[in-house]
């Protein structure tokens, strides 16, 4: 979520009224929770995960922000202003769709694959598959702290480069914690981190990247 951004179309669907608003109306009468998905981590065109105006005003005003980011944008000024802000933002590997959900009732989806539209569901059905999909993903992402910060990306430390050996010598999240000693919520939060400085778009990629720059040790452990 970057500076303001223009309005996208708009499309309500189920709505109790006729009248068209925008997201930022729809923002601004939230009172309780927003929960945001957005598969492009808050980039200036994104009309789901950009940040508005009303979304720091809220956050002001006391309303609850739970914001997945693909872990590719676990470092960017989008995640960090709005964990500043007070957001709860966590990273996944990969975000499944482009969603708002405004206290429970309003879904705001993208409307075309081009990302210059939405749609707005009051529908029961949609809002609760949105809601649900959420709290499936939301466990297994990883926090994004307020004062995390990029670091030196030709830098790896030890355990950095031996996770990363085991990673690639098949090793699961599991198993690689227990082999450092860590939390397997650490160990992801790691390897967005890595991702992120090697500008990685998977874990696969991660690893050729990491492999070509000669960051692999030769042998885990």
């Amino acid at each position: 979520m970057t500076a303001m951004m223009s309005a996208p179309r708009l499309t309500l669907v189920g709505a109790q009224t006729p009248a068209p608003v925008g997201i930022d109306d729809l923002l601004a009468a939230a009172t309780t929770e927003v929960l945001v998905m957005s598969t492009r981590g808050g980039s200036a065109t994104d009309p789901i995960g950009g940040i508005r105006r009303a979304d720091l005003e809220n956050l002001r005003r006391g309303v609850r922000y739970r914001v997945l980011f693909p872990d590719s944008a676990r470092l960017t000024a989008a995640s960090s202003r709005l964990a500043m802000a007070g957001a709860d933002v966590r990273t996944v590997a990969d975000v499944p769709m482009d969603a708002l959900v405004i206290d429970g009732v309003t879904a705001v989806l993208t409307a075309d694959q081009s990302h210059t539209g939405v749609a707005v569901f009051r529908l029961p059905s949609v809002v609760t598959a949105g809601v649900e999909l959420f709290e499936r993903v939301w466990p297994t992402a990883v926090s994004v702290a307020p004062t995390e910060a990029p670091r030196e990306p030709s830098v790896l430390t030890d355990r950095e480069r031996e996770l990363l050996s085991l990673l690639c010598s098949g090793s699961t999240d599991e198993s690689a914690a227990v082999r450092l000693g860590i939390s397997v919520r650490t160990v992801r939060r790691m390897v967005a981190d890595i991702m992120h400085r090697l500008g990685a778009r998977s874990r696969f990629q991660a690893g050729v990247k990491a492999a070509d720059r000669g960051w692999l040790m030769e042998r885990a452990g």
